[in-house]
């Protein structure tokens, strides 16, 4: 497990820490076995988490979130991620700085939908970024259910944001979903764009974040991802000022 850099971060009655071996492990497997698998006992263990810094959202002792992050020295490295063997993103080898991975982002659904637990988590990911001296953040945000027909209207919204050309990422593997292609040319009721985002990708978004121009259904965890990224030089200096603030 890689180290995380940022020393734990404590916001109001939240606590956002890198987790230790053992106990912690366990806790945040058998959240993410509830989450994304429905059964706390269920295996939700891939060969990316050995490598990765896994990080605990707590309240008084109480595991509310988890997520990991992958650490990557440059883009030369991106195929160690998880987000490579669903995407090819030969285009990013060049990228010259630090790349993190974030990824297997969840929330405890008895938590509620409490934003500060959103909030807390991109301090401690803010402090990481800068502490390695990232210049991207990247994964793979999903929706929930496989068919894409549910979230046409989002995925109409996210024709407005698609990767940079030289960036782009290309298709790999089956299960491909050509929403840019599909529904170029529409134009969603605004509203009900951004209810269907996920709260994580409406935060990429806000950063200026981008994402592919295809997605990618996962029948294993019944969810349609799409590659997301966001070049941290490029975040405008007010929300980069407002990150850092909640970073302290």
């Amino acid at each position: 497990m890689t180290k995380a850099c940022a020393a734990p971060l404590m916001r109001g009655r939240l606590t956002v820490r890198a987790a230790e071996a053992g106990a912690d492990i366990a806790g945040l497997m058998a959240l993410r076995g509830r989450v994304f698998r429905g059964d706390a006992a269920a295996d939700d263990r891939d060969a990316h988490d050995a490598g990765a810094i896994h990080v605990l959202v707590e309240a008084e002792g109480r595991m509310l979130a988890g997520f990991r992050l992958i650490a990557m020295a440059t883009g030369a490295e991106v195929g160690r991620g998880y987000s490579a063997a669903r995407y090819d993103l030969s285009r990013l080898a060049g990228f010259a700085l630090p790349i993190l991975e974030l990824g297997r982002f969840c929330i405890d659904p008895q938590a509620g939908a409490d934003p500060d637990i959103l909030r807390a988590a991109w301090a401690f990911i803010t402090r990481e970024v800068d502490a390695r001296g990232a210049g991207m953040l990247c994964g793979c945000t999903s929706f929930a259910g496989a068919d894409p027909a549910r979230h046409r209207a989002a995925l109409a919204h996210l024709t407005r944001h698609l990767a940079p050309a030289a960036l782009a990422p290309l298709p790999r593997g089956a299960d491909v979903v050509h929403f840019a292609r599909d529904l170029a040319g529409v134009r969603p009721d605004p509203a009900a764009a951004l209810a269907g985002l996920p709260p994580l990708l409406r935060t990429y978004l806000m950063m200026g974040g981008w994402v592919s121009d295809h997605a990618v259904a996962d029948r294993d965890l019944d969810t349609l991802h799409v590659f997301t990224a966001v070049d941290i030089a490029a975040i405008p200096p007010a929300r980069a000022r407002a990150l850092r603030a909640l970073a302290g």
